[in-house]
């Protein structure tokens, strides 16, 4: 057979001006892509049955309104579409990019549990929200009034600065603290680029911002500033500051180097992002260039550390994970995307130790599923005998994040836990025992997902509300 010539990309833009049509010569990209995105987001949303019980919605932790803005799009009415959205979820851009659809409204949709495939609605939301600040409909923040009384939030992750966002839209002064130097926590630096654009980010932080949020960073409680403090400069405290402590593997070999936390692995990759000068990455510390990553656990971090292994170049990337593949705790979209760009699961496997100092390998022991455990899901047990050493120069902890002790770390004895060390607090209004003192999304519910941080924070800020509402009006009696 004749050997088939070696295609070449031509572009009419770049390589032959003069034979372009005449549509493209006063088209460029971005209009065409636009045009073709709208087409499916229409295509996508006349799909919607407009059923009489709309699943999608009841699965959405902010419980969206999304038929209404699934028909308005498919009429072409992107502006009103993009105006139900919002009135629901203070950050529809970001929910459209990372939410798990596939386990909250899209899992959910009745064409989707009849066998004819989901309404993409996450893409969907994504785009009429990114067309929304295209064309300027997106509105600032302005108070009709300013109000005199001031709330401080501590933590300025996606539950921390939606609460501002709403109190802040009421004319409520708002400072947010935070220990990193950029405002948005996992969604700045916990969640891969290629997942979440960095500047989708930083365009919510800069209209916080504009609209009168003041933020404090590279401020760290209990450290640069007491609770104490913080709580005598405000009228209500709002503990925001998600959940940071990496569950530990207790085996042989830990602390060696080549060992590292998924925070530290996704940090330091999102640092660079954005220029900075990352000593870690630099060195090759936490880069997975030429390595063989392997990465341990199960979640949606594991699925962002093996991705950007991927994508920095790594000579393999395995992920080993205790239970089997319909157990796993992360989206399944999110594995199915992980095996396409290459990466190896080892089900039904667990550490058992670690080999070298720089590290060499990972010692496994092979599990099986044993009887259910006490929600019903099926115990990992060990295969005695069927051990081995999988090769790695980078092992990547991904196994959860636990809360830190906040009652030592800020000198508050008195602040409420739980016996998991989460914040206790009332049931929607986020309101604990301490007067005036509110927590809301990770820190209350373990690590979980950035639509109910958000959720929990527009819940929290409107008690607030209606707690200084309440005050104002005694004190006008």
């Amino acid at each position: 057979m004749a050997k088939q010539p070696m295609l070449k990309f031509v572009s009419l833009e770049r390589d032959m001006p003069e034979k372009r049509p005449p549509d493209l010569r006063r088209t460029d990209f971005n209009e065409i892509y636009a045009e073709y995105a709208d087409a499916k987001a229409k295509e996508q949303s006349s799909r919607c049955s407009q059923c009489g019980v709309p699943y999608c919605q009841s699965h959405c932790p902010l419980h969206n309104n999304i038929p209404d803005w699934l028909r308005l799009t498919a009429e072409g009415r992107l502006e009103e579409a993009y105006e139900v959205s919002q009135a629901t979820n203070t950050f529809p851009e970001i929910c459209g990019r990372i939410c798990p659809q596939d386990r909250l409204c899209e899992g959910n949709c009745v064409i989707e549990s009849s066998g004819h495939g989901t309404v993409t609605i996450g893409s969907v939301e994504k785009y009429i929200t990114d067309t929304a600040w295209e064309k300027g409909w997106v509105k600032p923040i302005k108070p009709h009034a300013e109000r005199t009384e001031s709330v401080g939030v501590i933590g300025a992750g996606p539950g921390g600065l939606a609460a501002a966002d709403v109190l802040r839209r009421q004319g409520v002064q708002v400072t947010v603290y935070d220990t990193y130097d950029r405002a948005g926590g996992l969604l700045t630096y916990g969640i891969p680029g290629f997942k979440l654009e960095k500047d989708i980010v930083m365009r919510r932080n800069e209209q916080l911002e504009a609209g009168g949020v003041t933020f404090k960073l590279n401020c760290t409680v209990g450290k640069d500033i007491s609770f104490a403090d913080i709580r005598k400069a405000h009228d209500a405290v709002i503990i925001a500051t998600g959940v940071y402590k990496t569950r530990e593997i207790q085996a042989p070999g830990v602390g060696g180097v080549g060992l590292e936390r998924a925070i530290d692995f996704l940090t330091a990759s999102n640092r660079k992002s954005f220029g900075d000068a990352v000593e870690e990455f630099d060195s090759g510390r936490l880069d997975a260039k030429g390595k063989r990553v392997v990465v341990i656990g199960g979640g949606d971090t594991a699925m962002d550390c093996v991705r950007t292994s991927i994508r920095q170049g790594a000579e393999s990337v395995k992920c080993l994970y205790r239970r089997d593949r319909a157990n796993m705790p992360g989206s399944q979209r999110e594995v199915a995307n992980a095996e396409e760009e290459g990466v190896q699961f080892e089900w039904l496997t667990a550490p058992k130790g670690f080999v070298g100092d720089p590290v060499t390998g990972v010692m496994v022991q092979k599990m099986r599923l044993g009887a259910p455990d006490a929600t019903g899901r099926q115990a990992p047990e060990v295969i005695e005998g069927a051990d081995y050493v999988e090769d790695a120069d980078l092992v990547i902890m991904a196994l959860g994040f636990e809360p830190e002790d906040l009652p030592t770390l800020w000198d508050e004895p008195e602040l409420p836990v739980t016996r998991w060390g989460t914040i206790k607090t009332e049931y929607v209004t986020g309101a604990t025992e301490m007067d005036g003192v509110y927590a809301v999304g990770d820190i209350v519910r373990g690590a979980s997902l950035v639509v109910w941080a958000i959720k929990d924070g527009r819940d929290c800020a409107e008690a607030i509300l209606e707690r200084l509402n309440g005050v104002a009006d005694i004190a006008a009696e």
